[in-house]
């Protein structure tokens, strides 16, 4: 019904009240319910999972196996504090603020540091390798976070004996297959992880809160100098236990960086109102269970749940921890494929398992590479418990890398004023700093595993990042300058009809498919394109700045297009919106020439021996330039050059 027929029905002298206004903001709050209702899903699905193991480890780090009441009363202090200062205060007050366009994460929040205006460029690529650094401790904590969480709920069965053998074939059953469903996506049982999560909370809430009524002497937690105290009286083990309360705030990254997700009004909403007062109720209540019953410290959670909802709540729990499971996978998904597209990873197939929603992704290799990785954790590891050891440090080192970047962005970007940057970030990074030491002292228990699984990462990324340099060097000193290749162009005896579309990794030379096309056709088509793709340190670039075009004469078309790195490199796609500028292009008749290359070894290679192995594998192992930029299978040529690095 259009407006005109709606005011046929209505009498003139009778109008109709004003709904717009109303109608308006009623879609608005639903719009932002559904998306606090999200976020309660996938953003703080890991976090929300934190107390089937954070307060156990806690209090038997602070007190050994039955803790005393102070020891009990300080771990649930430093919890407290820890979630209202790291978690509140520092990410969900602060680091938020610090957006790239709406999206977050430390690869964004690099990204955004390294365009602050003022940086030399030892500062650029200081921002460049902790990025790297802090994408690689993401990969650790990716594969920590499914394997412990899982564990800790399916231990729930531990209570009965006779389950005991089931525990660890049950949680590595439950783990398979959630990375088998990775390639169907979440599109439809996604809709399901914000209420799940709601139902969790809530029951978590109410646990805690019966609890609290049975010893309310534990809310005196609440005072900071319980947790000072602990460090008065016992100040090693005060530090030592640092490394488990820091189980309580991790998943804090994924706030930041499901930012572009959600947006930050609804993540607020959904920590301050919903999650942050459930966990600590169930912190608390736990607290006021070990202050009674302190010898039940090993089964800290389980022991404020009646006897009647405990098999229940196992099952609850491991929905929950599937839930906090997948969105941790998906975050790794997400953040490797800004890693691809800003050149810091090699191409690699990345599918779209959702028509409608562009963030939910599948990285087959990564999918596959993670699965192995938590298998083998749950297989070395056995217990939630031993698993703790290892887990924070990844944690702990990413929120260091995250103070650090935001600090050049309050500095650079904000202009705060230099002492205020110091003295609060300075905070802040002590804080972090502090976390870390004391995970590190978990190193030979178990903390060597996120290292160990960082610095291969880190290795790979930089012997690519390194490699890649080295390779555009080759391939520009062997290449003939465009303006030299131009001046010949008239000296080709032969020019087809048609268009020709040639991929270069820069646009001042003669690409290495053109030259070869030269020698082996000894022909040129009558409109030849050369492309070349820039992703920007950006998540989206709008289409106003997605093309620019250059005409050197003689047929030739120098054409860039600008990517974010949030986006899909589809070049077809933004050459046929090259029309608006004044090139039609005819995808379906226009051929797409690209080089396949061979490396090899030089004599005097740019990199070291072991690192010129390496990349020749990568390379070879990414995926092919057609697949990666969508060009039209039926319309490609592929064109070998060896190239000696």
């Amino acid at each position: 019904m259009n407006g005109t027929e709606g005011y046929d029905l209505m009498s003139a002298d009778e109008p109709s009240p004003p709904k717009a206004a109303p109608e308006v903001r009623n879609r608005k709050l639903r719009r932002k319910a559904v998306l606090t209702l999200g976020a309660l899903g996938v953003v703080f699905g890991d976090i929300g999972t934190s107390p089937l193991y954070a307060m156990r480890e806690s209090a038997l780090a602070a007190g050994g196996a039955v803790p005393s009441p102070a020891a009990v009363m300080g771990a649930l202090s430093l919890i407290l504090w820890s979630l209202i200062v790291v978690v509140t205060l520092k990410y969900v007050a602060l680091i938020m603020r610090a957006d790239n366009d709406g999206e977050g994460g430390v690869l964004a929040l690099a990204a955004l540091a390294h365009r602050s205006g003022g940086l030399g460029r030892w500062s650029k690529t200081a921002i460049g390798i902790a990025a790297i650094l802090g994408l690689a401790l993401f990969y650790g904590d990716g594969m920590l976070t499914p394997a412990i969480s899982v564990l800790s709920a399916v231990e729930g069965l531990g209570a009965n004996d006779a389950l005991q053998p089931l525990i660890m074939p049950l949680a590595l059953a439950v783990l398979i297959g959630l990375f088998l469903l990775q390639s169907t996506g979440t599109d439809r049982i996604g809709k399901l992880f914000g209420p799940v999560m709601l139902v969790w909370f809530f029951v978590l809430a109410g646990l805690g809160l019966v609890a609290v009524f049975q010893a309310p002497q534990v809310l005196a937690a609440i005072n900071p100098l319980e947790g000072l105290a602990l460090f008065v009286r016992e100040p090693w083990t005060a530090f030592v236990s640092l490394g488990s309360v820091v189980l309580a705030v991790t998943g804090c990254e994924a706030l930041y960086a499901d930012m572009g997700h959600f947006g930050r009004g609804p993540i607020r909403v959904a920590w301050l109102a919903i999650s942050l007062p459930a966990l600590l109720l169930n912190y608390f209540g736990q607290g006021a269970e070990l202050l009674m019953h302190p010898d039940r410290a090993p089964l800290a959670f389980f022991s404020i749940v009646p006897g009647w909802a405990h098999y229940p709540l196992v099952g609850l729990a491991t929905v929950a921890t599937v839930i906090a499971s997948q969105a941790v996978i998906s975050g790794v998904f997400s953040i490797t494929r800004q890693a691809v597209q800003l050149g810091q990873l090699p191409r690699m197939e990345i599918r779209h398992t959702s028509v409608t929603e562009r963030g939910q992704i599948y990285v087959p290799r990564i999918n596959a590479m993670l699965c192995i990785g938590v298998v083998l954790i749950v297989l070395i590891f056995k217990t939630s418990s031993a698993l703790a050891a290892a887990y924070g440090i990844a944690v702990t080192g990413v929120m260091a890398i995250s103070t650090l970047l935001v600090a050049i962005v309050a500095y650079k970007r904000w202009r705060w004023k230099l002492p205020v940057v110091v003295l609060l970030f300075g905070t802040l990074g002590i804080i972090d700093l502090a976390f870390l030491a004391s995970n590190a002292l978990k190193v030979i228990e178990g903390g060597w595993l996120p290292l160990l699984v960082a610095a291969g990462v880190f290795v790979v990324m930089d012997t690519w990042r390194l490699g890649r340099r080295v390779h555009l060097e080759k391939i520009r000193d062997s290449s003939l300058p465009l303006p030299l290749f131009l001046a010949r162009a008239d000296k080709t005896p032969h020019r087809v009809t048609g268009t020709a579309v040639f991929l270069s990794p820069r646009l001042d030379i003669a690409p290495s498919a053109l030259l070869h096309s030269m020698k082996h056709y000894k022909v040129l088509h009558e409109r030849i394109v050369l492309a070349n793709v820039v992703v920007e340190n950006a998540p989206f670039v709008p289409q106003s700045r997605r093309i620019e075009i250059e005409k050197p004469g003689k047929g030739f078309y120098e054409v860039r297009i600008h990517y974010g790195f949030f986006e899909d490199l589809d070049v077809p796609k933004a050459l046929a919106a090259a029309r608006t500028q004044g090139l039609s292009i005819d995808v379906d008749n226009t051929s797409f020439f690209v080089g396949r290359e061979t490396l090899v070894a030089g004599t005097r290679p740019g990199l070291k021996g072991w690192r010129v192995a390496l990349y020749t594998w990568l390379a070879s192992n990414a995926l092919a330039p057609a697949r990666f930029y969508c060009l039209p299978p039926n319309r490609v040529v592929e064109l070998g050059a060896q190239i000696t690095i």
